[in-house]
C-alpha cells in the first residue's frame, strides 16, 4: 500500500500544480470583479483548480494501479 501511494505521488503533485495553474488562468482571463463564488478571488479560483486537478489525477491513478496490479497477479 505504501509502495503505490509512493509511485501515485507525483501524478498527485503534478495534478495539483497543473490545477492551480489553470484554476489562476481561469480566474485571470474570465474572471469578474463583483460577486463571482469562484471567478472573484485569484487564490479561490486556484484553490478550486488546484481540488479538480487532484480529483483528475486521483482518477487517472488508480486505472493506472488497477491494471499493474492485474499484470502482477496474471504474471505470477
Amino acid at each position: 500500500m505504501y509502495n503505490q501511494l509512493i509511485k501515485l505521488a507525483p501524478k498527485l503533485v503534478r495534478g495539483i500544480a497543473i490545477g492551480g495553474i489553470l484554476g489562476y488562468l481561469f480566474y485571470y482571463f474570465y474572471g469578474c470583479n463583483g460577486t463571482c463564488l469562484i471567478s472573484s478571488d485569484p487564490w479561490t479560483s486556484t484553490a478550486y483548480g488546484a481540488f479538480l486537478g487532484l480529483l483528475f489525477s486521483r482518477r487517472t491513478g488508480k486505472k493506472t494501479l488497477k491494471t499493474q496490479e492485474q499484470k502482477v497477479t496474471t504474471e505470477e
